[in-house]
Parts: structure tokens; C-alpha cells; sequence
């Protein structure tokens, strides 16, 4: 009898043990970020054509669009851009670049083509809500939505693709086809699971990076926010997809089931600040230079006593501090 019992006991220990010690799912692990592939599925395209099919893409919608050539504006996207991706699983090199335009937007095209709307930035109020829009598109790409996506409509359209081929391949038949549009809404409209698969890497990626998760879901809110307040203020491609309740709750889940808090991360950087009054700058000239002529134009006299906006002339005030981040500390037993 004796021995029965030990016996059991025994059982229920190796059980617990098993359990306790059973190894994390690599995709919900964010230590296991670039050893894991996110990218299964069925796909009609191998990642040289997923490259090649993005470099079109991209010339054609720099072709239509006016990009930022403001190379401090330009390097410091494109330097929080690639940090992002080195916390990513992402298998392609990335070409991050800037948009000219005031729409709130950011989309990366099939192969690490990646474009950030200058209006984006402006909305962002620190650079970590700025890394969650970032770090969302990298993980479309890394996981290869866009070409799964096109592939599930290849499979609908099967005899559109045959005669395709005679003329210049899938590739070619896509260019054709997005050939009018300033954005390729076909690759970027993804499915809600694949939106949802987007959420849940990119917030891994962002906290990998050192940026507090919780910012992504922040801006998100904020900007479901102004759409609602203000009809028609995101892009068609920004608002196809917003952050739904049911999907800002499971983002928060996955942040507090399998993020666990850091003493602190980082919340915003001057050089943030800096590129935000750049780009103040040159939106407030742009306005200046398309101004009605038939409307009185107002200046400002020395002797006025109204309120003065801060940032009037499109600079952010200076700070005090220095040029470390600003860090948020998380209590650790949040």
C-alpha cells in the first residue's frame, strides 16, 4: 500500500514538474525572435520574388509620391526602422524611406520595401508610439502577408494568373494591375487574422527593441479616437484595418501574458522631438507657399499680448535635459 502511494506521488511530482518546465511556444517567446519562421503558408512566391515583386512596387509609388529628402528627417526613420527589424524575424533586408504627405499612414511592401508618412510622425507623440506603427508593418513583412494574401487571391483567380504569364509573369501581372494607384491597396488590406498576427508580433518587436508595448496600443486608441471625431482623417489603407476593441483587448492580453514588465523602457528621444519640428517646419513652408491669395493674411504685431503658440514657427521648445531618453519605469509587479 505504502509503495502505491509513493508511487503516485511520485507521478503527480513528474506531472507538475512536466508541466512547470514545459518549453514556451517560440512564437509566443520573444527570446526566441529570429530562430522561429512566422512566415508558413501556402505562398506561390519564394522570397527572391517577394524582393523583386517589392522593388516595382516601391518604384512605382515613388514614381507618384514626393519623398522627404531631409537627410537628418531620413536617416532617424530609417535608424528606428532597422533597429526594429534586427528585434524582428524578418528574412529581407529593408529600404525604409519618407513620405511627403500629411496623411497618417505607414506600409511596407511585399521584400522590406517600407514607407513612413510624414504625417504619421507628427502625430506620434513620443517615439515609442511611433516604433508600434513601425514595428507592426515590419511584422506583416515578416511574416509575408503580402504575398500570401495575393497568393489566396491567385488561387480564386487561377485563370487570370495563366494569362499573366504569358505576358511578364505574376509579378509583371501585379505592376499592371496596381500600375494606377499611388499605394498598391491590394497588398496592403490584409485580412483581420492577418492584422491580428501583425498586432501580435509587432508589439514582441517593439518590446525587444526596449520600447514599452502598451504605447502601440496607446496611439492606436488615440487615433481610433480622431477618426471618430474627425471623419476621413486616416488614409483609406491606415483606417481598412483599426484597432478594434476585440483586437486592442488581445493585444493587451499578449502584453501581459508574454511581456514580462522591464524596469523601464524607452518612451521618446530628442532626436524624436527634433525630426517632429523638422517636419513641422517644412509642412508649415508648404502651406505658406499654397496660401489663397484672397484671404487677408494676418501678422502679428511686436506689442501683442495674445497667447503664442510654442511651436508657432514649426520648432519644438528645447528641453532642459540632455540628450538621453526619456525612460518609463514599470512597477515590476504590474
Amino acid at each position: 500500500m505504502l509503495v502505491a502511494i509513493a508511487a503516485a506521488l511520485s507521478l503527480l511530482a513528474t506531472v507538475a514538474f512536466s508541466d512547470d518546465t514545459k518549453p514556451k511556444n517560440k512564437k509566443d517567446d520573444p527570446d526566441a525572435i529570429g530562430d522561429r519562421d512566422v512566415g508558413n503558408g501556402i505562398n506561390f512566391y519564394g522570397l527572391d520574388s517577394e524582393i523583386a515583386m517589392g522593388k516595382q512596387l516601391a518604384q512605382a509609388v515613388e514614381r507618384d509620391a514626393k519623398l522627404v529628402d531631409d537627410p537628418i528627417v531620413a536617416e532617424y526613420v530609417n535608424r528606428v526602422g532597422q533597429n526594429l527589424v534586427r528585434n524582428s524575424d524578418a528574412k529581407v533586408p529593408f529600404t525604409i524611406k519618407v513620405l511627403d504627405t500629411e496623411e497618417i499612414n505607414a506600409f511596407a511592401l511585399p521584400g522590406g520595401f517600407f514607407f513612413v508618412n510624414s504625417g504619421l510622425i507628427l502625430k506620434t507623440d513620443t517615439e515609442a508610439e511611433l516604433a508600434g506603427v513601425m514595428a507592426h508593418e515590419i511584422a506583416h513583412v515578416a511574416a509575408r502577408h503580402g504575398t500570401r494574401q495575393v497568393t489566396r487571391g491567385d488561387l480564386m483567380q487561377i485563370g487570370a494568373i495563366v494569362a499573366s504569364i504569358a505576358t511578364g509573369g505574376w509579378t509583371g501581372y501585379a505592376v499592371r494591375q496596381l500600375s494606377s494607384l499611388a499605394i498598391p491597396l491590394g497588398y496592403l488590406r490584409f485580412s483581420q487574422g492577418f492584422e491580428k498576427e501583425a498586432d501580435f508580433l509587432g508589439l514582441q518587436y517593439m518590446y525587444k527593441a526596449g520600447y514599452d508595448p502598451l504605447a502601440f496600443v496607446d496611439f492606436f486608441e488615440k487615433i481610433e479616437t480622431l477618426e471618430k471625431k474627425k471623419p476621413g482623417s486616416l488614409s483609406k489603407v491606415f483606417s481598412s484595418h483599426p484597432m478594434t476593441d476585440e483586437r486592442i483587448k488581445l493585444s493587451q492580453n499578449e502584453i501581459n501574458k508574454d511581456l514580462p514588465a522591464k524596469p523601464e523602457y524607452v518612451v521618446t528621444t530628442s532626436e524624436f522631438n527634433d525630426v517632429r519640428a523638422r517636419l513641422a517646419v517644412l509642412h508649415n513652408h508648404r502651406k505658406v507657399e499654397n496660401v489663397d491669395p484672397n484671404k487677408p493674411t494676418l501678422r502679428r504685431g511686436p506689442g501683442s499680448t495674445g497667447p503664442v503658440d510654442p511651436n508657432e514657427d514649426g520648432t519644438q521648445p528645447k528641453s532642459d535635459g540632455d540628450e538621453r531618453p526619456t525612460l518609463k519605469r514599470r512597477d515590476s509587479g504590474n
